[in-house]
């Protein structure tokens, strides 16, 4: 279907591929992974053919569609919605307006009329009479209203956009399709539908995602990006990273008898064999558990942190206090009426369908802004730890590097300490010159990193996290992820990664412009409990 051939990638002397020649079949969905800056976006806008390579060729299949999920959200700016879906094929959408600028003309002649049974002949063979109905279907289950479909994209908001171009991508049922973070800014739900759209789709799926429950829905093969090489594995996210976890872990025991290797082995696949729940991945999960040898899974160039939260104390039974809390801007009720009592140990989910939300209530929480009315208190035994949404207040002095920048937040002489605070970065992947880094040069993901760190330091029993995953690559948020599971105090998070939220959280507590939804469940349960599906759409109506 798709291939590249001795392709190599150098952007002067550094370089991202080397020599790469690898296929992607009909009827596989690849994820591809890799560390940040390995090359994942660049290697999808090379089969795309949005950028050359150095050397080397991609090649498709004469005769088969691309379809490329759009990063521009501008680009169709002065065209209508449904009009945008349908120039994902681009050569029906052609065909369409040659037809109706034939029928347009006044001097209609008899060339005219055959010219354009011709193409009625070709836009008919291609399914163009029923285009409009599938685009309108797609824009539909995105949850992009009817009354939405002939408005102009300059009239939508973001997310709007996002969605339509989605549908766009997905309009045709293209042979090759490519997307690039295909979940970012869409909700729960609408990612519910993507899985199950992709998970029985027929064709080839390329896919960048740092959404790993959405990796394992869709996902029949990983392909890892690694030392400027890629590998195909069978099997989803979940599968490659447990599996490449057991290898390092057997090369590390070379001691070990091959025969205790083998009934590790032997029982590793026994779980993720009960654990197949879409057909294209249980035939595809059996094929690779029959040939799975763990020696040819590679040892990775990857550096997991090491994120571990202690408390300084443990809290008593009083948490947090919330009574009647409401809080609106001029344009909108955020959340009314809000009233809980946290546990000690209760791992929350806050959720809410509008973001802005959430982020007001940490704020108040946090004493950064007043609630327009009611109140609440911590319990005295309790310290927070916050994790904001916006950070960039906490990175403003250009001359403080890492290790002075920590510095500020130690409450000890010995926290003061050089080698006390390198340990700390350290953990973080900040090493060597690394923690010399003045903090105003920065990713995204470096800052979360350091306040990660800051929030390791502080040794608090309650933890507040709004978004933590933004800007994060994989194998961090698989830290982070496995160090607030083991954490034995009082969390409370906000997150758009499902995988996160669901093996987390024992408690969702949702706040709605009508009041609150409280209950102790696990997050899949939540979504899926028919009666709060309903109890949900009142509370935003």
């Amino acid at each position: 279907m798709l291939s590249v051939s001795n392709l190599s990638v150098q952007f002067g002397k550094r370089v991202l591929f080397d020599e790469v020649n690898t296929k992607f079949t009909i009827g596989n969905c690849y994820g591809i992974i890799g560390a940040n800056g390995s090359g994942k976006s660049t290697f999808l806008k090379i089969i795309s053919g949005v950028i050359e390579p150095t050397s080397g060729q991609v090649h498709l299949e004469p005769g088969k569609r691309m379809s490329v999920l759009s990063q521009d959200h501008y680009a169709f700016d002065e065209f209508p919605v449904l009009d945008t879906v349908m120039m994902g094929n681009k050569k029906l959408y052609e065909i369409k307006n040659e037809m109706d600028a034939i029928y347009a003309k006044e001097d209609f002649s008899e060339a005219d009329g055959v010219k354009a049974g011709e193409l009625g002949a070709e836009f008919e063979e291609m399914g163009g009479w029923n285009a409009e109905s599938e685009a309108a279907t797609l824009l539909s289950s995105l949850g992009i209203k009817e009354d939405m479909h002939y408005t102009l994209m300059a009239d939508l908001d973001g997310k709007s956009k996002v969605r339509v171009l989605l549908a766009q991508a997905l309009f045709g049922n293209p042979d090759v399709l490519i997307m690039d973070e295909p979940t970012n800014d869409l909700d729960f739900e609408t990612i519910g539908w993507l899985e199950n759209f992709l998970a029985n789709y027929d064709n080839t799926v390329i896919v960048v995602s740092h959404d790993r429950h959405f990796l394992d829905a869709v996902c029949t093969h990983v392909s890892d990006i690694d030392f400027g090489k890629i590998t195909h594995y069978s099997g989803n996210y979940s599968f490659w990273y447990e599996s490449s976890q057991l290898a390092a872990k057997q090369r590390a025991q070379q001691s070990k008898k091959a025969e205790d290797k083998k009934k590790e082995l032997e029982e590793f696949i026994r779980r993720f064999s009960a654990n197949v729940a879409k057909s294209k991945q249980a035939t595809s999960r059996k094929k690779m558990i029959e040939r799975l040898n763990v020696d040819e899974i590679k040892p990775s160039s990857r550096r997991y942190p090491a994120i571990i939260f202690e408390r300084e104390r443990e809290a008593g039974d009083q948490i947090l206090n919330v009574e009647h809390l409401s809080k609106a801007t001029e344009e909108e009720i955020l959340f009314n009426d809000i009233h809980f009592n946290l546990n000690r140990g209760d791992k929350v989910a806050l959720i809410s369908k509008n973001s802005r939300a959430v982020t007001a209530f940490y704020e108040i929480l946090n004493d950064h802004i007043q609630a327009d009315s009611g109140k609440f208190q911590w319990g005295v035994t309790t310290t927070q730890s916050y994790l904001p949404l916006d950070n960039s207040e906490f990175f403003t002095d250009s001359n403080l590097n890492l290790v002075d920048w920590l510095r500020q937040y130690a409450k000890t002489e010995e926290e003061r300490e050089e080698v006390y605070l390198r340990g700390f970065l350290g953990k973080m992947i900040f090493s060597g010159e690394e923690a010399l880094k003045k903090c105003n040069v920065l990713s995204g993901g470096e800052k979360v990193r350091c306040m990660m760190s800051r929030m390791m330091m502080m040794r608090a029993n309650v933890l507040m996290l709004d978004e933590p995953t933004n800007h994060l690559d994989l194998e961090t948020i698989q830290a982070f992820n496995n160090s607030l599971s083991n954490f034995k105090g009082t969390v409370i998070f906000s997150t758009h990664d499902h995988e996160f939220a669901q093996t987390v959280a024992n408690r969702v507590i949702e706040i709605t412009p009508n009041g609150v939804i409280d209950r102790y469940t696990s997050f899949d349960e939540y979504l899926e409990d028919p009666k709060i599906k309903e109890l949900r759409e009142k509370m935003y109506k």
